[in-house]
């Protein structure tokens, strides 16, 4: 089972020598990969009734696929992945532009995890409509592999025209991985179906994902894909959590067949960046 981190996206504000140290750091104590979420904009709930959320404008997203592209040129070995990118918010050409780009700059070390989002205050900023978001997410998928894999592309489609184009130049993983975020059995068909990887985020492995598991096997097993060469990739959240705790639910995710976890530092009341530095050594030593 490889060992990542949630970049802690919300507690280290804006300074860029920040985000270099810290994807430095991960590197350095041997972290596989680096996660990263993602918000465009964030809404003032003061102003939209009845809207709710875990984020709001004053809550700091930087955008991953640009960050990552900074991380490329300040990291060798570690793996850059998106956990997630709200993929039908977003153009999809402008996506597997994007995502090849860092996928070359940082020598193949993109993931590209993809999710449809909860914010349609978002959406509608982005100009994307949050109703058909489930229904276009699958196409775009086949969308991205066709420009990530072939010089020139033509699809056309009610969401999509392109006519004998493509991007140049192409990633290096042809095609990037995709990974799907989310629960509902709709994801967990779709990501049997034309998934790399499963997402389940910071869910613990309790009975209830146990239940989880086990229906995306039988859905990949229905889609005739073989659940070991499938990838599923939780966060631990140390959040009121003992290290006993923190090693009981890493070999609980290990028995529960995941093939990579990332630890979650935010929301445990870390002011600063080597405070959030210090959790992930102290998780990796308990670990070791």
């Amino acid at each position: 089972m490889r060992i990542g981190v949630v970049f802690p996206q919300t507690e280290l504000g804006g300074d860029a020598s920040a985000v270099r140290a810290y994807g430095q750091r991960v590197e350095e104590l041997g972290f596989s990969h680096l996660l990263a979420y993602d918000h465009v904009v964030g809404a003032d709930p003061a102003v939209h009734a009845g809207w709710s959320g875990p984020y709001d404008v004053h809550t700091t997203f930087h955008e991953p696929l640009v960050m990552f592209g900074y991380l490329a040129a300040v990291t060798t070995t570690l793996e850059l992945v998106t956990g997630v990118i709200i993929l039908p918010q977003r153009q999809t050409v402008l996506v597997a532009k994007q995502a090849a780009e860092v996928d070359l700059l940082s020598g193949g070390r993109l993931r590209l995890g993809v999710g449809s989002g909860w914010n349609y205050v978002e959406y509608d900023a982005l100009g994307e409509s949050f109703q058909t978001r489930g229904r276009r997410v699958e196409e775009q998928v086949e969308v991205l592999r066709k420009l990530w894999t072939q010089p020139l592309v033509t699809h056309k489609s009610a969401h999509h025209v392109i006519d004998n184009a493509g991007i140049n130049p192409l990633p290096i993983q042809r095609p990037i991985p995709v990974w799907f975020g989310g629960a509902a059995e709709p994801v967990l068909r779709r990501a049997a179906r034309i998934g790399d990887g499963w997402m389940p985020a910071g869910r613990p492995p309790d009975d209830r994902m146990k239940v989880y598991v086990d229906q995306l096997h039988g859905y990949l097993e229905a889609a005739g894909r073989d659940p070991k060469q499938f990838g599923i990739d939780p966060w631990i959240s140390i959040q009121g959590l003992d290290k006993d705790e923190w090693r009981r639910r890493v070999e609980a995710w290990r028995t529960l067949g995941a093939t990579h976890l990332a630890v979650d530092t935010m929301r445990a009341g870390f002011t600063s960046p080597k405070a959030h530095m210090a959790a992930i050594r102290s998780f990796r030593e308990v670990l070791s």
